[in-house]
């Protein structure tokens, strides 16, 4: 059928004014829902907007953040129509956060998205962005409230590619002895919003350059489960923005509770295990957490049960301490109790990981006699797969 036109100004502007009161168009009487599209129909709201140039109070946004189910919230409070969040949607995935590159949209809406856009985060001034010798870049970022917190972003093998290492909370509780970030002492959780901005902000940039970001670790500053309620809707977020389930990683000092509950939430996401000791009372003196949480008993039946649930293999990571924790007996204390725990070789790995020194802490990291050492208890005498991870930024204290 023929399109059916109103060019009246004053039948625009009426048909306008009804669309504002209801959202869902219910009362509109049916020869005119028939002869326009919803879509149609927002098209007369805008054109009205952009004839009179009156909006509601419209609310701030981060588009450097915002998910496609947060612009349509903030499209609410506008004359411009749900279907635009799809098409803002777009460009932010492609890299384009610049509302004046977002050519087709309405010149008004463009211009409302400019004047509404508030970021969460902004580079620390000066030096908020040191790049190291071997290429990774850490950033430090100031939030709206002047905390401060830390992404690094890593370029590694083609098969891996660009990897964000993220921060979920200003500081950390969990007080690891060896952690620079645990002797910093916590402040708050990070919002949400706050958490997909560190993605959001490294995926941009290699966008610009061609590229894009393949892998988001949560390794950064805080606990991920002790904000899991922020951490879960992040990640549900960045998987929206593109980057897939499996891989993104969730790492965490044992919060052994919260693990279980990830076998439901999140399925398909990595888990890894900052574990560090096999003796229950020298990791407690490491990790003040271990405790808190139950202990290593409870930590490994909660990984068995993450691991049986979800059909996915868990890592344990491991800072190799000069002395301390990097013998032949502690690698097999390891490989006795994962088999007691009913872990399967299969479904576990263990990251051994040189230790970064730092000023609160006076051991010092292993030489790699006894690295391979350790790895080789593992795998010879348990079957456990062990490897070291290569170090990055550490010029640059990333």
């Amino acid at each position: 059928a023929k399109e059916k036109r109103f060019p009246n100004a004053r039948m625009r502007s009426l048909i306008a004014m009804a669309l504002l009161l209801s959202t869902s168009y219910s009362f509109v009487r049916t020869p005119l829902r028939r002869a326009f599209s919803s879509k149609q129909l927002g098209s007369l709201v805008e054109r009205q907007a952009s004839e009179t140039g009156s909006t509601s109070e419209v609310p701030q946004i981060s588009l450097s953040t915002a998910s496609k189910s947060t612009l349509v919230d903030w499209l609410s409070h506008t004359p411009y129509p749900p279907y635009r969040a799809s098409q803002i949607s777009n460009y932010l995935n492609s890299g384009v956060t610049d509302p004046a590159q977002m050519s087709t949209l309405p010149k008004t809406l463009r211009a409302l998205l400019q004047s509404s856009d508030v970021p969460l985060l902004s580079l620390l001034p000066p030096g908020g962005e040191i790049i190291s010798l071997d290429g990774t870049i850490k950033r430090a970022y100031v939030l709206r409230d002047g905390s401060v917190v830390e992404s690094v972003l890593m370029s590694n093998s083609a098969r891996t590619g660009h990897t964000a290492c993220i921060s979920s909370q200003v500081g950390c509780a969990q007080a690891c002895a060896f952690c620079a970030t645990g002797q910093m002492g916590f402040s708050r959780q990070l919002t949400a919003d706050e958490i997909v901005a560190q993605v959001r902000e490294f995926d941009a940039m290699l966008r610009r350059l061609g590229s894009r970001l393949d892998r988001v670790v949560f390794m950064g500053m805080g606990e991920p489960l002790a904000n899991y309620k922020n951490v879960v809707k992040a990640v549900k977020e960045i998987q929206e923005a593109g980057i897939g389930w499996r891989k993104i990683t969730i790492s965490t000092v044992g919060v052994a509770h919260n693990i279980r509950r990830l076998a439901s939430d999140l399925p398909q996401v990595g888990l890894a295990v900052s574990l560090h000791e096999s003796d229950e009372e020298k990791r407690s003196a490491l990790l003040p957490a271990n405790a808190r949480y139950g202990g290593i008993a409870e930590l490994l039946s909660a990984v068995k049960y993450h691991c049986d649930e979800t059909g996915r293999r868990a890592t344990f990571e491991w800072a190799l301490i000069d002395g301390n924790n990097d013998t032949p007996e502690t690698a097999r204390r390891l490989g006795v109790l994962l088999a007691e725990a009913g872990i399967k070789p299969s479904q576990c790995h263990v990251n051994v990981i040189p230790l970064n020194p730092t000023d609160g802490f006076s051991g010092s990291k292993s030489g790699m006699g006894r690295v391979r050492r350790f790895c080789e208890v593992l795998e010879a005498e348990f079957g456990v797969s062990a490897t070291v991870r290569g170090r990055r930024g550490v010029d640059v204290d990333a």
